[in-house]
């Protein structure tokens, strides 16, 4: 199946994230690409989720930015315009971190966040 490349888009990562995408995704051998999605999870409701790709799904949207394949199901393209996600290390912490202005609160822990 051919998936179609959107040349738009309002998701971006930082060149830190993109860098780190790209060096696991080169480390695991395979992969289309990195799927960023929202999973009903958490105290607050919603959580982030990040996974290889292996396949596209026809209803999936595929953008590309820094080089990343970033592939969204339908469901997560609505709460995901408009976010950056980065990543930070700090100390013995590390991961990616997403800034999204479509959330209206966050849980105590960060785990999940609320939506609009």
């Amino acid at each position: 199946m051919e998936w179609v490349l959107q040349e738009i888009i309002d998701m971006t990562l930082t060149k830190q994230a993109a860098h780190v995408m790209l060096d696991r995704l080169e480390h695991r051998g395979s992969g289309l690409g990195i799927r960023v999605g929202v999973r009903t999870a958490g105290c607050s409701g919603y959580s982030y989720t990040l996974e290889y790709v292996d396949s596209v799904d026809a209803e999936d949207t595929v953008f590309k930015n820094r080089g990343v394949n970033l592939i969204v199901d339908a469901k997560s393209l609505l709460y995901l315009s408009g976010t950056e996600v980065d990543y930070q290390k700090q100390g013995l912490n590390e991961g990616f971190e997403f800034y999204n202005p479509q959330v209206k609160a966050a849980c105590g822990c960060g785990e999940s966040v609320t939506f609009n």
